[in-house]
């Protein structure tokens, strides 16, 4: 889809949400919040730091366990929820019922516009421990009412993305299909989708996903209209009669070597395709492609489904598989729901001077969560063939040799949208970022991130 293409899906989007109610998008994004930025805010508005220039950055200490690189998914959304981000009068009227702060917050929160920057690494990105995914540049005030929406978004979309990368490297040339819509959040389902495009699937079973994203649909039948059906015959034909042919036929009803035989009769060899739900596939697999094959039905693809993972489809490799529909495992992120994301204060001016300079600051800590004061930039170092060997992060000057490698990119400029793009240009960049790591990258076996992070 091209970007004309991209901006009618949203308007359209937009619109068809207003006008059918649907929550697929929300007008206001300002109490996807915790109660404590608010809080703060009220404090910091009655000492005058509300009004220091501050830095914020968005990183992970480690990646999930056993995972050799991450994934960058909901760029796109937080620019939606930055731009959502406003404080209404029923908004305004919920925070003063409820107490939660005082006539003068509420009063700066009905101005509320960011008007700062934004800047953070291109969605479909890979990254590593330390990478600044996002930094967050403006007041005080301003900055930290949006840590809760940017870390729900990105810690959701990237565990997504970051599996469905994996899924994709297991998967080869095979087409993905996200089918994980009735194994989460309704609102989450549609945010999976669009995550899983970015990581590698090709299609989606969510209309809501197409409808607003502009993703590929797929879908033919279930279970229940084979058995709401007097015969399995009956179902196939009816199914062929509505959809053509080239349809996909699910063969695990009843008995599955008699359902493919039925399937091509009703059909013919012209059939598009079989599914099946359940057994061992890479058995069954086997055996309806031989099948096929005898009947005539050569160009006839295997769809296999049924709680797969990248480990599943690994094993399926050598199996006579034309395609993949994948949900549960998904849409939880193969077994890491999150990325332990966090967003953290890394500098702030002296004084609320428009001009003074700014001072690193970081938390100290004896355990694990230690961070890096300074605002950051970050390079990926490749090899002389191309190959990233490093991903060097720095508070310094740029190394001339790093300059053109840098990886930050605008998203927000003076509170102007600067980075929205289609979502096909993720898609694409993952591809080539995923392509330029070390093979290793590409191991499902456990293991540690696939390069380095320094600091210089």
């Amino acid at each position: 889809m091209d970007s004309q293409g991209f901006e009618f899906s949203e308007a359209r989007g937009r619109e068809a949400a207003s006008a059918l109610g649907l929550p697929v998008l929300v007008p206001s994004t300002a109490l996807f919040t915790d109660r404590y930025e608010l809080t703060m805010l009220q404090a910091a508005l009655r000492s005058g730091a509300a009004h220091r220039r501050s830095v914020f950055e968005v990183f992970t200490r480690r990646l999930p366990e056993g995972r050799r690189y991450g994934v960058v998914g909901g760029t796109g959304r937080v620019l939606d929820a930055v731009e959502n981000f406003r404080f209404d009068d029923a908004v305004l009227s919920f925070l003063s019922t409820e107490h939660i702060v005082d006539d003068e917050t509420l009063a700066w929160l009905d101005g509320y516009r960011f008007s700062g920057d934004i800047h953070g690494y291109p969605e479909g990105e890979v990254y590593f421990p330390g990478s600044p995914v996002v930094r967050v540049e403006g007041t005080f005030a301003e900055a930290v009412l949006l840590e809760t929406v940017i870390l729900s978004i990105l810690n959701h979309d990237s565990a997504i993305a970051a599996a469905a990368s994996r899924m994709a490297v297991a998967a080869g040339d095979r087409p993905l299909m996200e089918m994980g819509a009735r194994r989460t959040h309704e609102l989450a389902a549609v945010a999976a989708s669009r995550a899983a495009y970015i990581g590698g699937f090709s299609s989606t079973s969510n209309l809501a996903a197409g409808f607003r994203y502009g993703i590929p649909t797929i879908g033919t039948s279930a279970h229940a209209f084979t058995l709401v059906h007097d015969s399995e015959r009956d179902a196939f034909k009816a199914q062929v009669v509505s959809l053509g042919s080239g349809t996909t036929l699910l063969v695990d009803t009843y008995d599955l070597s008699e359902a493919v035989r039925t399937a091509v009769e009703v059909a013919g060899p012209e059939l598009g395709a079989v599914r099946i739900d359940s057994g061992d596939l890479v058995l069954l697999a086997h055996r309806v492609r031989q099948q096929l094959d005898e009947l005539g039905a050569t160009n006839t693809k295997i769809v296999v489904t049924s709680d797969l993972d990248e480990y599943a489809m690994a094993s399926l490799a050598s199996a006579p598989v034309g395609a993949y529909g994948v949900g549960t495992a998904l849409v939880t992120g193969s077994g890491h729901p999150t990325c332990s994301m966090v967003y953290k204060l890394v500098a702030r001016a002296r004084s609320t001077d428009p001009d003074a300079p700014l001072e690193p600051v970081a938390k100290k800590s004896l355990g694990p969560k230690t961070s890096l004061g300074g605002r950051k930039w970050a390079a990926r170092r490749r090899d002389e063939h191309g190959v990233a060997e490093a991903e060097v992060i720095g508070t310094g000057p740029v190394p001339p040799e790093l300059a053109d490698q840098q990886l930050l990119v605008p998203l927000v400029v003076g509170g102007g949208t600067a980075g929205r793009e289609p979502l096909d240009a993720a898609r694409r960049r993952h591809v080539e970022a995923r392509g330029a790591l070390p093979l290793s990258a590409t191991m499902l076996s456990k293991g540690e991130p696939v390069i380095p992070t320094e600091v210089v």
